[in-house]
């Protein structure tokens, strides 16, 4: 059955599979030998990291995806991003999506922090018009107006977190996305991260985030989505969601 998005749904998630295939050579030199080798065989395995993946996500809605290393979260985040593509089912996304996957995704390192808003504003949908209406805001939001035309290989990795989540927050999206990245910078821009996403939820906006940060996923998300082993295990109220992960050992994938 093809998933349909409905008025109610902001994002459909419709029996996702996904798999991968592991290589056991590490080397380059196990490479050759194997290459050389008659009658050698591929040492290699597939991992399946989700496993007929369904649930909705409505505007207004903050839905945190939890579980132990391995379960499927980051793999699951990025399937809804476009990033990768499902093997089996869907995954239907109604408007704009933005957030933050991975530390500098869509930053040229030899562009300046400058020339990088207005690349990764592109990236994100955003028109040249846009941007420049954004500019200052988007560079006072980050906090890293100094170094602005400064190439961004020379930046730590907490002025590419606050570059890059000032360019996606302000690309107006209808649908936020959040992979762990708030740990990487200091205390004081977390919280300002924060009560910007809780702005972004306020608005309507439908927000999806991944972290170990349980405190933070109370606070922010009513409803988790718990994964063990790429099976959806529960999908309801947040604090129920933590308390069967801090009591219960759902096993490393």
């Amino acid at each position: 059955m093809t998933a349909v998005l409905t008025d109610q749904a902001r994002i459909v998630v419709s029996g996702i599979g996904k798999s991968f295939v592991l290589h056991h050579t590490h080397t380059l030199k196990d490479r050759v030998v194997r290459a050389f080798k008659k009658n050698a065989s591929a040492s290699s395995s597939d991992f399946t990291a989700l496993k007929d993946v369904n649930f909705e996500v409505a505007d207004g809605e903050a839905v945190a995806l939890l579980g132990l290393n391995g379960s499927g979260k980051s793999t699951l985040l990025k399937l809804i991003s476009g990033v990768m593509r499902p093997d089996k089912g869907d995954v239907l996304v109604r408007g704009k999506i933005a957030g933050l996957i991975e530390v500098g995704a869509g930053f040229h390192p030899d562009l300046t922090g400058r020339e990088n808003v207005y690349l990764n504003g592109a990236i994100l949908g955003m028109t040249e018009k846009e941007i420049n209406e954004r500019f200052d805001m988007i560079v006072a939001f980050s906090e890293i107006e100094e170094f602005i035309d400064t190439e961004v290989k020379f930046y730590s990795s907490g002025m590419f977190l606050r570059l890059a989540f000032a360019v996606a927050v302000h690309t107006d999206p209808d649908v936020f996305l959040v992979d762990e990245i708030l740990a990487v910078g200091d205390e004081p821009f977390q919280k300002k991260c924060l009560a910007r996403i809780r702005e972004l939820k306020a608005a309507g906006k439908a927000l999806v985030i991944v972290s170990h940060d349980l405190g933070m996923i109370e606070q922010l998300c009513d409803r988790a989505i718990l994964l063990q082993q790429g099976n959806v295990v529960f999908d309801g109220p947040t604090p129920r969601a933590v308390a069967i992960l801090r009591g219960e050992n759902l096993g490393e994938s």
